[in-house]
Parts: C-alpha cells; sequence; structure tokens
C-alpha cells in the first residue's frame, strides 16, 4: 500500500512571476515585512516555504492600492540554502527547489502573507533520456560548460544528466518561454515527455536560427 502523501498544512507562500522546479536554484532579494518576517520562521522553524506562480496580479504590495492576486494550483516547497543580510531590511536569499504540491484554497494573513494547505507530488522518476532526446543532454552540457568558463553556474550541484527529468527542469529554467508554458512543463507527470517538449522547442529554435 503506496504511503499516503505529505501534507503541509497553512504553508507559507511567495508567489513570484517565475516557475521554480524540483532541483532548481532560487535566488531573492527581500525586503517587505511580510517575506522578512517569513524567512526569519523558516530558518528559526527549520521548514520550507512554497513558491507559487502568480496567474495575475504583482509581486510587490503597493501602498494605497488593493491587492489582485491569483495563483496557479501547482508550486514547488522551497529549502533555504543561505540568508545574507548585508543591508538592513533586506535579505538576499538562496533557495533549493524539492517537490511539487497541489495548493489548496489560499487565504491572506493581516500582514499580506498567503497560506495554504499544500500536498506534496511523488519526485519524478530517475529515467534516462531516450536516444532521440541525446542533443538535449549534449546541448546542456554545452550551455553549463560555456557558463562555467565565465564564472557563473546558475545550477546546483550535482549536475544530472542520466535523468530526463533533471535535464528538462534545468532547460526549463533557462529557455526564453512564457511562465504559462513553464507552469505547464511543471505540471507534466511525465519527465521523458516533459524532455521531449523541451527537446521540440531546441529544434524549433535551432531551425529559425539556422
Amino acid at each position: 500500500m503506496a504511503d499516503a502523501p505529505t501534507v503541509h498544512p497553512d504553508l507559507a507562500l511567495f508567489p513570484l512571476q517565475t516557475v521554480l522546479f524540483p532541483g532548481g536554484l532560487l535566488v531573492l532579494k527581500v525586503f517587505e515585512t511580510r517575506y522578512v518576517d517569513m524567512v526569519a520562521a523558516c530558518l528559526r522553524e527549520r521548514r520550507p516555504f512554497g513558491v507559487v506562480a502568480l496567474r495575475a496580479g504583482s509581486e510587490v504590495r503597493r501602498p494605497g492600492s488593493g491587492e489582485e492576486v491569483a495563483l496557479q494550483g501547482t508550486g514547488t516547497l522551497a529549502e533555504l540554502i543561505d540568508v545574507d543580510s548585508a543591508q538592513t531590511g533586506i535579505l538576499q536569499i538562496r533557495c533549493r527547489g524539492t517537490r511539487r504540491f497541489r495548493l489548496g484554497p489560499a487565504h491572506q494573513q493581516p500582514d499580506g502573507l498567503w497560506r495554504a494547505d499544500a500536498t506534496e507530488w511523488p519526485d519524478d522518476p530517475v529515467v534516462a533520456p531516450l536516444e532521440p532526446q541525446a542533443s538535449a543532454v549534449t546541448g546542456l552540457r554545452q550551455v553549463i560548460d560555456a557558463l562555467q568558463e565565465q564564472g557563473e553556474l546558475p545550477f546546483l550541484q550535482p549536475l544530472r544528466f542520466e535523468s530526463a527529468g533533471w535535464v528538462a527542469n534545468r532547460w526549463c529554467e533557462i529557455l526564453p518561454i512564457a511562465v504559462e508554458d513553464r507552469q505547464l512543463l511543471l505540471e507534466m507527470v511525465d519527465p521523458v515527455g516533459r524532455l521531449a517538449v523541451v527537446d521540440s522547442v531546441l529544434r524549433s529554435q535551432a531551425a529559425t536560427n539556422a
């Protein structure tokens, strides 16, 4: 009998105009009080928060205006890696995306922080890319090599080229595609299928640039 999925009751949410994928690196500058307090609580209690893409609305509250926000129904848990408070009232944080979750009805606290019950999805199964997807793997290796030569690497170790899901997720983070399309890719349960979509986008871009 399969274990019941893990539920995170009243999970703190950070709505963003981006999509966090499992295994991904998220760097944020946090200055709103509601999120500074959220980060402090996550550090103190050693728990994650949820990153959810916005369907409508803004990341930042504007004084004197109502906050009209609509959230996607699926997000990713974010685990704090490190927090830098070099400037008073401003936190620079680095997070690791862990597991996807389905969002229950969300509610907003008086301080503006969104919360909801969140039910985890299982991790992607570790399956190898198909032979026709080899060029997507090779291409990602080349991108990473080029970034490392420039002293940049927007990906966390270990690099898992043997995993179709990992390769697809990393491409999803760097390809110039709309947030809505990234969200659809996040919600795909088949990692080989997700990589197939990414491979198709890569081939289309290569044909356009030829």
